[in-house]
């Protein structure tokens, strides 16, 4: 199966999650009287257990999770805040330990200068190459409480993508948790804004989001005027998910001269290939993977019914970006700035750009990012 990024993964492995709980809640009313007895028995067997494994957490890091949280509940000069989903985060005034729960956040510390602070991060936080060196929590949709509270964090930073239940839970022993919950490039500069708020480090996010912002309004003056290009970005491939309009995703297509040819509410819809063949894209947008595979995985799509059908397909018009379009951290405008040269070459002819290949049917190197491959 066609290889996608990790950010694919976490979201593909969130939606099973979630489909797999509407299954059972379907078994049940689907389900004899009997069948429900016995299922709600060891569902709340189960539910017995998970309390005792949390009281055991709680209890092992009463002696300084507890211990810090009222620190930071009675410290005079902490802050209270108001994170990106509207709820009442009080940081103390010096944050020093920062644990991340998303790679996106823990790009965003470190490209604020911060990484010193940083005393844990994900499983999946692997850029820049500092991030994996640090002590893991587990997964971003899981992480291990114990594990988060033994890193004695002044602030834990999360997004949209972490269970509710490990905000609650932290916060109920006096961690605080700030959330952000970006749907758009500007969105994700605003959170480097509000991260830099909460860290206590203003003027060098300040200093960020505004790099970030001239470098965008540099590139919508060279593609005033040009003509949006139809495209087609695969989050993945089987079943096919693409990005709805309201995504960050979407609208960092169309920062880069694109629109997507999928045009839902849907966050992450899933078309059917007649549907795509019916629309013909004029590119097709893939995100890296990060097993280096992209040009076997694409090779092996020209072979299926209904995307051989495609005529961007047919004529090579695939555009292979950097993974980092699918994080909302910085280097998103790195990768908006890749896809708007491969979209619109002519606007940037009269400078300097890094190469872009342009490889022949029969001569098909190893793709680089934001490369056209086999045009």
């Amino acid at each position: 199966m066609p290889r996608v990024s990790r950010e694919a993964f976490l979201f593909l492995r969130a939606q099973i999650e979630t489909m797999a709980m509407e299954s059972i809640s379907r078994s049940m009313n689907a389900a004899s009287v009997d069948f429900r007895r016995r299922l709600l028995i060891t569902c709340c067997a189960a539910f017995a257990a998970l309390m005792l494994t949390m009281c055991d957490v709680a209890v092992a890091a009463q002696g300084s999770a507890l211990q810090t949280g009222a620190a930071h509940a009675g410290l005079p000069g902490g802050r209270e805040l108001t994170d990106e989903i509207g709820r009442k985060v009080h940081v103390p005034q010096e944050v020093n330990r920062v644990v991340s729960l998303a790679p996106n956040l823990t790009e965003i510390v470190f490209a604020l200068g911060e990484g010193n602070r940083l005393a844990g991060d994900t499983d999946y936080c692997d850029y820049p190459a500092e991030a994996a060196l640090k002590p893991h929590v587990g997964g971003p949709v899981n992480p291990s409480l114990e594990e988060v509270v033994a890193l004695k964090p002044d602030l834990v930073l999360a997004t949209s993508i972490n269970r509710r239940e490990t905000v609650s839970a932290l916060g109920s022993i006096g961690v605080p948790v700030y959330i952000v919950d970006p749907h758009s490039v500007e969105e994700m500069i605003a959170s480097v804004e509000h991260i830099g708020n909460a860290m206590g480090t203003e003027k060098s996010a300040t200093a960020l989001a505004g790099d970030l912002r001239a470098r965008l309004a540099d590139l919508h003056r060279r593609l005033a005027g040009v003509a949006a290009r139809r495209a087609l970005f695969i989050v993945w491939t089987d079943p096919l998910i693409s990005v709805g309009r309201d995504t960050f995703i979407a609208d960092a297509l169309r920062h880069a001269g694109g629109k997507s040819v999928v045009d839902t509410k849907v966050e992450w819809p899933h078309p059917g290939m007649e549907e795509i063949v019916r629309l013909q894209p004029e590119f097709l947008v893939f995100a890296s993977a990060h097993g280096g595979d992209t040009q076997r995985d694409i090779e092996e799509l020209r072979t299926r019914p209904g995307w051989k059908s495609l005529a961007a397909m047919q004529r090579g018009d695939i555009i292979v970006v950097s993974d980092a379009i699918n994080r909302p951290a910085p280097r998103m405008v790195d990768a908006i700035e890749q896809l708007a040269r491969a979209l619109h070459p002519e606007a940037f002819a009269s400078i300097e750009m890094p190469s872009i290949n342009s490889n022949s049917a029969n001569n098909t190197p190893a793709i680089e990012e934001a490369c056209l491959c086999a045009r």
